[in-house]
């Protein structure tokens, strides 16, 4: 009688371990192949200027890229000569700038889940705006007009859409980007026409902008101050210089404000010279990875990606090397992680995927995509 009994009871107990080796291993096999629920996803935002659109790419942890949606401007029907975007620092609202008339700035909603965009609302702009920002407290939008030589401020309301301008500040010629410090006590404007850049103070509990002291920083005549990043740690600003090609970086001083030059090299490639075809350097664009160890530099004119060690310490910088990326790369950026960078050709509407090598900053090219017509900026969104 005990015998039958005691068979069944050992065949049970030989599945128990079996049940939970199986389970541990799907689920080890689920961890690796990134497709557990929940799981973090990193979206591109690529500003098309001609066509008028966003497009919207979802990046796998390899780099790929797949097209997942394009997001139209509702209410612009005429293109204009850029399209800057900006990203609310709790990861709900994108904001374009329009630069044709009526000059507005148009709010989507990001899908936390898909990443894709649905249009909110649009609210106006005090110009044409080559660069939008938003302060850290996402209460407010930063804005810079090349050719009505100005800086604005607007509210954001609280659908995440613009409201009329808070201030509109004059500035020297030709204001190209306008951002606040890492602690949003500052805001500084390049003045590419001007060769300056100018610094406020900045109330954010307020939203009142006010001349610092001293209300700017002079750098070299006929540079060109353009686009500019603060390292991570915020003891060093790195400042690209659209006329010369110049980078030149600075220690940062957080309770006044002051910015001090402590290097300036170049964006150019080795053996640029444009005296052969009467090129002048163009330079576009600049960004830090995230952890601070390597920094990138734009350049038009050859259509090349200069990248460059940072020394953690000094805040000095070391060229790594500049390697060929799409046609005239008026914008690029770092993805989140900092293994990737991609870079977009206003001249060739399309969009490559770099690799950063994570020892050496050096970069290779992974692949390029297809995006609207005239892409000019990217921003990078990772999504829990």
């Amino acid at each position: 009688m005990s015998r039958p009994m005691s068979r069944p009871i050992r065949r049970i107990a030989s599945r128990a371990p079996r049940a939970a080796i199986a389970a541990a291993l799907f689920a080890s096999l689920t961890l690796i192949s990134g497709v557990r629920a929940g799981m973090a996803e990193t979206f591109a935002y690529v500003g098309n200027a001609d066509s008028n659109d966003i497009s919207v790419f979802k990046m796998s942890e390899s780099g790929e890229m797949t097209l997942v949606q394009t997001a139209a401007f509702k209410g612009v029907e005429k293109p204009g000569s850029s399209t800057p975007l900006a990203i609310t620092p709790d990861h709900r609202t994108l904001i374009a700038g329009i630069r044709s008339q009526p000059t507005l700035a148009v709010s989507f909603a990001i899908d936390p889940r898909t990443g894709e965009l649905s249009h909110l609302g649009n609210g106006p702009l005090a110009d044409s705006m080559a660069h939008i920002a938003i302060d850290r407290s996402g209460k407010y939008l930063f804005s810079a007009s090349y050719g009505g030589n100005k800086v604005a401020l607007n509210p954001l309301l609280g659908n995440g859409v613009a409201g009329e301008p808070k201030q509109v500040i004059p500035t020297g010629l030709n204001a190209h980007a306008f951002l606040p410090s890492p602690d949003n006590r500052f805001a500084f404007a390049t003045n590419l026409g001007s060769d300056q850049v100018l610094a406020f103070a900045f109330d954010a509990t307020t939203g009142t902008l006010t001349p610092n002291d001293p209300p700017g920083h002079k750098v070299p005549e006929k540079s060109g101050p353009r686009h500019f990043v603060f390292h991570p740690g915020g003891k060093f600003v790195y400042l690209l210089h659209e006329l010369n090609g110049d980078v030149a970086a600075f220690t940062y001083e957080a309770r006044s404000g002051a910015w001090d030059e402590i290097q300036r090299t170049t964006a150019l490639p080795e053996g640029f010279s444009g005296k052969e075809s009467n090129k002048k350097p163009w330079a576009a664009d600049i960004h830090i990875t995230p952890d601070g160890r390597f920094l990138y530099a734009s350049e038009r004119t050859t259509s090349t990606l200069t990248a460059y060690r940072v020394d953690g310490s000094s805040g000095k910088l070391t060229t790594i090397g500049s390697v060929p990326t799409e046609k005239q790369p008026r914008g690029f950026q770092v993805d989140p992680s900092g293994r990737y960078l991609a870079a977009v050709g206003e001249l060739s509407d399309s969009m490559t995927v770099h690799a950063i090598d994570q020892g050496s900053g050096a970069l290779t090219k992974l692949k390029s995509y297809p995006t609207g017509k005239k892409p000019n900026w990217v921003e990078f969104l990772k999504l829990p």
